[in-house]
């Protein structure tokens, strides 16, 4: 059986190494193959252009998981929807019908719930370009793969944390972190946990739901998560303050669904995420 991974960046590239741990072929689509573990068939491949490569007959699962090149809005249609697009034309081209075809969305699609509680249920309210082209794209693949029997599934992650992605870390560590003033609850998931999720979504028996959200157990406020960063590296308290608008709006997402699949998260809440980046698995350090 083969995991056909189309865009393999970090995220990918740790799904990746799990697939292949499971004992599955794993190819990897990418512009810069070379780079990809050896456990990872890398091909190479623009996702955003035509003509992509031939896929393998035996494929079981699908992964899009692609990153836009700029936070721009061409930038974005061209990953997501474009990206989308040119996959499921491949697997058209090619006569291959996976079980199931993962793509990798966000929680940007729900846009501010003014700190309220968000789920699969909730209706997207996209608040900018980048979650209104994500739930283009969602729309996309489930329209496409209606009556196949390949099951299109999304995952909405939150914020994604973990090795070289230590950005709130940095922030208190140059003393550039403010403390907003209003309580700001925010969602995230461990990079490790994100793969995970990818794999058991891809690979579990049970006939998986059209859609996922993929955060830890605790929607934090920011406030709390920036106190624990400081206190946990033995540095004063960051200033309360104008923090600017919230980066995903102000929400707080429920795993719920994902944790009833059985799925179980190495990281539950963003302590002992960032507790594990502290001892030395993913700082770059000064």
């Amino acid at each position: 059986m083969t995991i056909l991974l189309a865009g393999c960046g970090d995220l990918g590239t740790e799904a990746g190494l799990r697939f292949a741990a499971q004992g599955h072929r794993v190819v990897g689509w990418r512009r810069s193959p070379a780079k990809l573990p050896a456990a990872i068939e890398g091909v190479a491949a623009d996702l955003g252009a035509p003509n992509l490569p031939s896929i393998p007959a035996d494929t079981t699962a699908v992964v899009i998981a692609v990153a836009a090149d700029s936070p721009t809005e061409d930038a974005y249609r061209a990953a997501y929807v474009r990206g989308v697009t040119n996959v499921l034309d491949a697997l058209e081209r090619d006569g291959v019908t996976p079980g199931r075809v993962l793509f990798v969305s966000s929680t940007a699609v729900y846009g501010d719930a003014g700190g309220g509680w968000v789920d699969e249920r909730t209706p997207p309210a996209p608040g900018g370009f980048s979650g209104r082209i994500l739930v283009e794209a969602e729309e996309l693949l489930r329209a496409r793969l209606a009556g196949t029997r390949a099951a299109g599934v999304a995952l909405r992650l939150g914020g994604i944390y973990g090795p070289g992605r230590t950005r709130l870390i940095d922030q208190v560590r140059t003393g550039s972190a403010i403390v907003p003033e209003v309580p700001r609850y925010t969602n995230r998931i461990h990079r490790d946990d994100a793969a995970a999720a990818i794999v058991h979504l891809a690979t579990m028996r049970a006939e998986p739901a059209p859609v996922y959200v993929g955060v830890d157990d605790d929607p934090a406020d920011l406030g709390a998560v920036l106190r624990f960063l400081a206190a946990e590296q033995g540095l004063g308290e960051p200033p309360v303050g104008d923090a600017g608008p919230a980066r995903g709006g102000n929400k707080r997402c429920s795993n719920r669904l994902l944790r009833g699949t059985g799925f179980g998260f190495a990281f539950p809440s963003f302590r002992e995420g960032y507790r594990h980046i502290l001892a030395g698995n993913g700082v770059r350090h000064p």
